[in-house]
């Protein structure tokens, strides 16, 4: 059933529905994560299918030694004839004896843990109690039941926040970076943050287990991506203080992203400017390249990754598209006001999913581009529209001034793989 609701900030109209979905779960985030903590290992604790999805997102081969895994959930053990809290034991203290590199293990929750109601959060403090103080346990859930696949992230950060060293009331303010990004991206961002004044910068999550930054009273963090829900809470609920900005794509949002930090800080705008000047020029030059092909263009939004507010932004703003639908599974409304105000006011504005009504809409509209999941860009390219795969957004570097023109190009490229086709 569908409703119309209003958001406070902006008085904008939002669609709200719910029926069937389509979207991966949250057990994908462990592709990019497993990659992020160095130190970390993900045990999955669900079953075959759980094991073949991760294998089969993370393309690892076989000789391959990742650092997550699946701790397969038997008949026997959906059927409650085994003591699966006993045999998980097993399995991770053998798992801890065979790789003494790990430092924190994340028992990561399925379907089909949650369905027999195995308890992974009084497991991960038996075992934690065990094993401490050489490796930290802890457990969220990657479940797809009632989430989206950005969402395991988030319950992961989320996980880590009460690891994270207590800050003196009266210590220095410092800077919380939270949001899963490349290597190369978050330096960029780290260099940034250092030549406008801003040395004490701590990163959620932290490359190893033993870098989680200190949070207190005069902690300020900001979101790198916005489907950080549950995360912000916990920080909030620790005494940290949001910075609203933003979020960075594009020039003029990372723009926006970095000066609204800088004021946080008591930072001189005109210092600000002289910092930003440069990076921002050539993000401009980059995107106009692309803006030639997008320019004009509408563009539709189905519900998948959380991304699709600050990348319609990005489009309507910097490159000259027109949003038709920007469709989200999940709207935090504080952390996007700001990008949602820059929409264009007739911008269709949906959260949740109901694929069938959303599809009608996208066939009636017929946008030029369509940014969708994997299962329904293969039928909308039979019927002759053009498709961008959501994920391909959430595993690309698209953050930060030196990757703005790679992000219009991911846009650019199914239009002209299209005129190509066409010719």
């Amino acid at each position: 059933m569908n409703h119309i609701a209003a958001i406070d900030r902006t008085s904008r109209p939002i669609l709200r529905e719910r029926g069937q979905r389509e979207v991966f779960c949250g057990l994908t985030s462990i592709v990019w994560l497993h990659r992020k903590m160095q130190d970390a290992f993900f045990l999955v604790v669900g079953s075959r299918t759980c094991a073949h999805l991760i294998q089969s997102a993370a393309g690892v081969m076989i000789f391959a030694e990742p650092r997550f895994a699946t701790a397969i959930l038997e008949e026997r053990d959906l059927a409650g004839m085994l003591d699966a809290q006993e045999e998980l034991d097993r399995v991770v203290d053998r798992l801890l004896a065979r790789r003494p590199d790990i430092k924190q293990l994340f028992l990561v929750g399925s379907c089909p843990s949650e369905v027999i109601k195995l308890d992974l959060s009084k497991a991960a403090q038996r075992l934690g109690a065990k094993h401490a103080p050489n490796v930290r346990i802890l457990n969220y859930s990657g479940s797809g039941i009632e989430t989206t696949f950005t969402q395991g992230e988030d319950a992961c950060l989320a996980a880590l926040v009460p690891e994270m060293p207590r800050a003196d009331d009266d210590a220095p303010a410092n800077l919380i970076l939270v949001g899963s990004l490349p290597d190369i991206v978050e330096d960029q961002f780290l260099r940034l943050f250092a030549k406008l004044g801003i040395d004490n910068v701590g990163v959620l999550p932290a490359r190893n287990a033993g870098g989680l930054p200190t949070i207190g009273p005069n902690s300020r963090y900001l979101l790198a991506q916005p489907f950080l829900g549950e995360t912000a809470q916990a920080l909030d609920n620790r005494g940290a203080q949001h910075i609203d900005a933003m979020f960075p794509f594009g020039a003029e949002g990372t723009s926006d992203w970095l000066t609204a930090t800088a004021k946080a800080f008591g930072i001189d705008e005109a210092h600000v400017e002289e910092v930003i000047a440069a990076p921002r020029e050539r993000a401009r030059r980059a995107i106009a390249h692309h803006a030639k092909k997008l320019s004009g263009k509408r563009i539709s939004f189905l519900p998948d990754s959380q991304l699709e507010v600050p990348l319609a932004r990005f489009l309507a703003q910097e490159v000259g598209m027109t949003p038709i639908e920007v469709g989200t599974p999940y709207l935090h409304q504080r952390h996007l006001a700001r990008d949602l105000d820059r929409l264009p006011d007739d911008t269709r504005i949906s959260e949740g999913q109901d694929v069938d009504n959303q599809l009608d809409r996208v066939r009636a509209d017929r946008p030029d581009l369509t940014v969708c999941g994997l299962g329904l860009a293969n039928p909308l390219e039979a019927e002759g529209l053009s498709t961008k795969w959501a994920i391909e957004l959430v595993f690309s570097p698209i953050h930060g001034f030196e990757q703005a023109g790679d992000l219009a190009e991911l846009f650019a490229r199914p239009l002209r793989r299209r005129d190509r086709l066409e010719v």
